[in-house]
């Protein structure tokens, strides 16, 4: 048998395909600054208008086109990646608009912010969701990122408390799976003897912790990126539980991946605007109303739901401030209230509450990968 490899005459040419990738690329720079022109274009034209740039429906509906006409190989999921920095780049081109987030940076909402909204998002950090809320109401910001509900612990209470002081509206929703790392100076987790996180990592992760790190000591802390500055900051006995991408921003070894007790772990996060969205299909409305404190004033507003075939996807109620023993409830429907079709149900829904408000109707957010999950 000879030695001598055989003469493929087949296999492609390396350097002609590198070739063709080159003369694909200078197509595709050419026309994403043709884009870039007509996103210009677009931002004067909005030049005079105090309307948003940020229109959730119409990206969705550029995104569901695209992939329909997508034949592949390229995957849906790196259609998508793609397209949501090409849509930020243009957002920022138009006009650029400032997103607030509960900071520091680094944390999950920022890089749900940053997953959602692109990286030409001009985002901002603030220290709780009150000075979101009014930053975002008294116009220091457009829109604001906020956690609503964690598929593990449940809705955030504070965060619809605050829709009831703010007049800000919801524009878009997004789920985020969030993962957590163990991360430290140390080259091994045998070597850590402090444990520094934000109280829910902690919580989400106790049983590994507990299995894997006994007597360790777990110290909570303000955030997740707070606690990765203190694990950079005291050495190879500090580690800290947290967002992957926190290693390489504070210089951190990843001692150990996914270490969550329930993998299945989902944050939905709302994108809050100071109006109403206007334009475009829209999947879901949430709203807050009260009941007239008598028998059956919840059912009748329950069954004027069902009446009209309208799915309720949750339903909680919190206590309404300053008045004891009064409850307000937060609800998601399946439906566009804002369609001229729902206006005689809006009438009698009004009717049957003590007080309605709608919170905004928009589409049905993505499920993105922000835990950083290979």
């Amino acid at each position: 048998m000879s030695d001598t490899p055989a003469n493929n005459d087949s296999a492609p040419d390396l350097a002609a395909l590198r070739q063709e990738i080159d003369r694909l690329d200078d197509g595709i720079v050419e026309l994403l600054n043709r884009r870039a022109g007509i996103s210009l274009g677009v931002g004067r034209a909005k030049k005079d208008s105090p309307d948003s740039v940020f229109k959730p429906f119409r990206e969705k509906e550029v995104m569901d086109r695209l992939a329909k006409r997508n034949p592949g190989p390229l995957p849906e999921s790196h259609l998508h990646a793609i397209y949501r920095e090409i849509m930020s780049s243009s957002r920022r081109l138009q006009r650029p608009e400032r997103v607030v987030y509960l900071g520091p940076e680094g944390t999950f909402s920022y890089f749900a912010g940053l997953e959602y909204m692109g990286r030409s998002a001009e985002l901002t950090p603030k220290a709780n969701f009150e000075e979101i809320f009014r930053a975002v109401a008294d116009g220091e910001a457009e829109l604001g990122v906020i956690p609503l509900e964690n598929s593990l612990q449940g809705t955030v209470g504070q965060v619809v408390d605050l829709f009831m002081l703010f007049p800000v509206y919801i524009q878009a929703e997004l789920f985020c799976r969030i993962t957590h790392c163990l991360m430290g100076k140390a080259d091994f987790p045998a070597d850590v003897k402090e444990i520094h996180s934000h109280p829910q990592p902690l919580d989400q992760c106790g049983g590994w912790l507990k299995n894997n790190m006994p007597g360790r000591t777990l110290v909570p802390t303000s955030s997740t990126a707070a606690a990765a500055e203190i694990a950079a900051e005291r050495g190879k006995e500090v580690a800290t539980v947290g967002h992957i991408r926190l290693a390489d921003r504070y210089g951190l070894n990843i001692l150990a991946a996914h270490i969550e007790d329930m993998p299945d772990n989902w944050t939905r996060f709302l994108v809050i605007g100071p109006r109403v969205s206007e334009g475009g299909n829209r999947d879901k409305t949430s709203l807050l109303f009260t009941v007239p404190d008598k028998p059956g004033a919840l059912a009748e507003v329950l069954n004027t739901f069902a009446g009209r075939a309208i799915n309720i996807t949750k339903l909680e109620s919190r206590p309404l401030r300053g008045e004891k023993w009064k409850y307000v409830f937060f609800t998601d429907l399946e439906c566009d209230l804002s369609r001229m079709e729902y206006d005689s149900f809006l009438a009698d829904l009004r009717e049957k509450c003590h007080t309605l408000r709608i919170l905004g109707s928009y589409p049905t957010g993505p499920h993105l990968d922000a835990g950083g999950r290979q």
